[in-house]
């Protein structure tokens, strides 16, 4: 696998393609040349990712990412050094291994919390922070955090949205399973820190009828009801629960509804009257489109969805390793906020990671539109 490096090059206008055209982001010298001085050591960045396996068409998207991170950063004397995890928690295992066996003094991915529970052990135990790409809040900590847009930053985003509009108690509603279970602890505990009531929470399996599900929701909303609800479902499933919920006693309005970040690319969604307005959390649209705007003309596509996380995952990175003897251990940025492809983020001392999300709302026949600006938990007016 080659390997990406600002270690003695001058600065390029355009970062090659994974994997293109060998030039001085690559290593190895010009046919021909004379022999050049010994390079300067270099600080090691390795970046797992899927470049085979069932999700390898990710892989070159979110190398390209980081490799533009590198770039956009300015930081010199630094190698980005990709290894393949094939996508499972066996390859994961085998490239941290090899990474850190090379000298890697920051580990960026892997892509899932089943990767990153494998890959973790080894790394912690050498002393290397791993910046993982999965949102599976249960594998920060103790050296490795979670840089994915999580259920609770979602969660929590929503929630300081409807405090803002004056909505005392709020509800969440989605099929049982892992996803689900983190929405409703993040909004149990939101709600509790912001003096809220206890929110209304209903689960029921995926098959369930949402008439049925629906009518849940209402028996526990009782006389005293619900400003906002949230549904842990996106496609036919969120359609479906939204249209049932006027049947139940709940019309939508005065009822409020919002959703996840997937909801942000199903322009179906907006098509049910009951989800015309509803909310979603997101990205800040500046750093979101300047993103893409590099990354299209550097690589003549648009990046895929998660390779954001990949750009944001490598920054904080780079900001470990500046300087300094580039064997020393890295110095991760805790509590600073850094400037990402998706907006501010700041990693915290256990693991999870904060964002500053925007709100928009559905529109029917159009994308989205920002509703109130992206705000970073922690920072003045949030």
């Amino acid at each position: 696998m080659g390997v990406v490096g600002l270690a003695a090059c001058a600065p390029q206008p355009r970062p090659a393609l994974y994997g293109g055209p060998s030039g001085s982001l690559f290593g190895g010298s010009t046919v021909g040349s004379a022999p050049s001085a010994p390079e300067a050591p270099t600080a090691k960045v390795a970046v797992l990712l899927p470049m085979s396996g069932p999700q390898g068409a990710l892989g070159p998207a979110m190398m390209n990412a980081a490799t533009l991170a590198l770039f956009d950063s300015g930081v010199r004397g630094v190698e980005l050094v990709p290894r393949d995890t094939t996508g499972s928690a066996g390859g994961a295992s085998e490239a941290v291994r090899g990474a850190i066996a090379e000298g890697a003094r920051v580990v960026v991915g892997p892509l899932t919390g089943a990767e990153t529970a494998s890959a973790a052990g080894q790394a912690r135990a050498s002393g290397v922070p791993v910046l993982a790409f999965t949102n599976d809040v249960e594998q920060g900590g103790n050296g490795v955090w979670v840089t994915g847009v999580t259920p609770s930053q979602q969660v929590r985003r929503l929630l300081a949205s409807a405090r803002t509009a004056g909505v005392g108690r709020v509800g969440l509603a989605g099929p049982e399973g892992p996803f689900t279970r983190q929405l409703a602890a993040a909004l149990r505990n939101a709600s509790r820190e912001a003096g809220l009531p206890p929110p209304v929470v209903v689960t029921y399996p995926s098959g369930a009828s949402r008439s049925q599900a629906a009518g849940l929701v209402a028996q526990q909303a009782g006389t005293e009801g619900l400003g906002l609800l949230i549904l842990g479902e996106s496609g036919a499933g969120a359609r479906e629960m939204a249209a049932a919920l006027a049947g139940a006693g709940l019309p939508v309005p005065p009822l409020r509804l919002a959703g996840t970040v997937l909801w942000a690319n199903d322009a179906t969604l907006a098509s049910e009257p009951a989800l015309a307005g509803a909310l979603v959390p997101g990205p800040d649209p500046l750093a979101r489109n300047g993103f893409e705007s590099r990354y299209q003309a550097a690589y003549g596509e648009r990046p895929p969805r998660l390779a954001a996380t990949a750009y944001d995952a490598t920054a904080a990175a780079l900001r470990g390793v500046r300087g300094g003897d580039p064997r020393a251990a890295a110095q991760l940025p805790v509590g600073e906020p850094l400037q990402g492809a998706d907006g501010t983020f700041r990693l915290l001392p256990d693991g999870q990671v904060q964002r500053a999300l925007a709100i928009y709302a559905l529109s029917p026949g159009s994308e989205p539109r920002m509703v109130e600006p992206a705000i970073l938990p922690g920072a003045a007016g949030s």
